[in-house]
């Protein structure tokens, strides 16, 4: 399941709040700059790594946080090991980059672990426009939040 590109939708304060709990326990950060080489230049450049993930066994819950966020994909957790045959089938939901942004954002105000985690990808696009041509930095977030 992949939501539509570009397509933030609109999220109650209760859901962004029980996503970010949830995230919370099973989600992960990726945020790193690492060197990168392609096959066509020898050369290696510096490139960004910023992606949210979050895994787990029941499927229907990330194709909710998919559908409430209107950004990432949900796919299957694939296993290399031969140990894994036993396993129960994990769901991995991704979203990187610029979607990332936005879902830390609207995390943010809910978030207690991955806190700083979320605060670099938002201090990464800090000048970033997002929704009716606002620009979201954290003060202006906060402000419009009424958290402060």
């Amino acid at each position: 399941m992949t939501a539509k590109k570009g397509f933030y939708t609109k999220m109650t304060e209760t859901e962004a709040a029980y996503i970010a709990g949830l995230f919370d326990g099973e989600g992960c950060v990726s945020y790193k700059q690492y060197m990168r080489k392609r096959k066509h230049n020898p050369k290696a450049y510096p490139t960004w790594q910023i992606r949210l993930e979050m895994a787990m066994t029941d499927r229907s819950i990330l194709k909710w946080v998919c559908e409430v966020t209107g950004v990432g994909t949900v796919t299957e957790k694939k296993y290399k090991s031969k140990y894994a045959l036993g396993w129960k089938k994990q769901w991995r939901w991704r979203c990187s980059h610029r979607d990332a942004f936005y879902v830390s954002c609207v995390m943010w105000p809910f978030a207690h672990v991955k806190l700083d985690k979320l605060q670099k990808i938002i201090d990464h696009y800090k000048d970033f426009k997002i929704m009716n041509n606002k620009i979201v930095n954290l003060d202006e977030y906060k402000q419009m939040m009424g958290l402060e």
